[in-house]
């Protein structure tokens, strides 16, 4: 079959690669769209795959065109998304229930081949089947939206009524953008340097939308701030944006280096709470349950289908700050 194939750091490829066959509890599907994604970039840089080379791709959906012998709950033709997350179920954090801990954390097209394909495999425990309203072709947006579902749970002291502010209005941001929306917040402002993603944001409903925060009167903070940027410099920013009591939501995908500096007097007396999300975690199924009720708008997120023989130009084009979610469909 045809596969984006990341050869080695900063060398990807569209290929040949073998045709998957399923284990007895797994199934093969026929990739209807995958998204890519800032762990994309990671991989390209040598970061998060064990080892090189890898078909990339966690964000995706199909068609289920083969079983493996155990499965019995999914049938050829049914359409799936996938959580791409692949954990042992035997270490210490699988047993207390925090798989996107696991010791041995893997993940569909991370460690594994991945829907930059014409075909993955997947485990069945894995896939959600689709209703018939929704388009395979947008269920690629399910993956990131289980991801922001699961910042949400972190965010578990949020109140009705709170100040939010958001770092990045790529995909990730934006879709924090509308769960903020939906679950009580009075108000939420959104910050990034380019004004195409920021005219995105005020189609959407925010608040405020600015290139800084010091555009915004709020002298006093924001109960939350949320980074969906990854950015050494956006982070720092958000981490003295907090309000007292606050909360800072490390959220983005930071490159291994990244650092950034604390105030350990100021959040001890101010109260202020700095936490992180990673990946999915009880909150796929959920997350396709919210996208089936319309929560996101693929006309809006989705700015630019691509045939899957272009992949490298895409990601060069998602490396380049360029369009929202892109996707490349076989």
């Amino acid at each position: 079959m045809r596969a984006a194939l990341i050869e080695a750091p900063g060398k990807v490829v569209f290929t040949t690669v073998p045709d998957p066959a399923p284990g007895p509890r797994d199934v093969v599907v026929a990739v209807a769209a995958c998204g890519l994604c800032g762990t994309d970039l990671h991989i390209l840089q040598g970061e998060f795959a064990p080892k090189l080379p890898i078909v990339p791709g966690h964000e995706f959906a199909g068609v289920i065109v083969e079983t493996g012998k155990d499965v019995t709950e999914f049938a050829v033709g049914n359409r799936v998304a996938v959580d791409p997350s692949l954990y042992c179920h035997e270490c210490r954090y699988c047993r207390a229930g925090r798989g996107n801990l696991c010791d041995r954390w893997n993940a569909i097209g991370v460690s594994v081949p991945g829907g930059a394909a014409e075909y993955a495999v997947a485990p069945a425990a894995n896939c959600v089947r689709l209703p018939d309203h929704v388009d395979v072709r947008d269920a690629a947006l399910i993956e990131p939206l289980s991801c922001a579902v699961r910042g949400y749970d972190v965010l578990s002291n949020s109140t009705l009524g709170a100040q939010v502010l958001i770092y990045g209005s790529g995909t990730m941001g934006l879709i924090m953008l509308e769960l903020a929306k939906r679950t009580g917040a009075a108000g939420v402002d959104i910050l990034d340097v380019n004004p195409e993603r920021l005219s995105t944001a005020r189609t959407l409903g925010v608040s405020g939308a600015a290139a800084h925060a010091d555009e915004f009167d709020r002298p006093e903070g924001w109960e939350f701030v949320i980074d969906a940027t990854g950015n050494a410099a956006a982070i720092q920013d958000g981490l003295g944006r907090v309000a007292k009591g606050g909360t800072f939501l490390q959220f983005g995908v930071a490159d291994y280096a990244t650092t950034a500096i604390i105030e350990p007097y100021r959040i001890y007396n101010q109260e202020i709470t700095i936490t992180g999300s990673m990946a999915v975690l009880h909150s796929f199924e959920r997350a396709a349950a919210l996208f089936a009720s319309g929560v996101l708008d693929p006309s809006v997120f989705i700015s630019d289908r691509l045939p899957l023989a272009d992949y490298p130009h895409a990601l060069e084009r998602f490396q380049a700050g360029q369009g929202r979610k892109i996707v490349v469909e076989p």
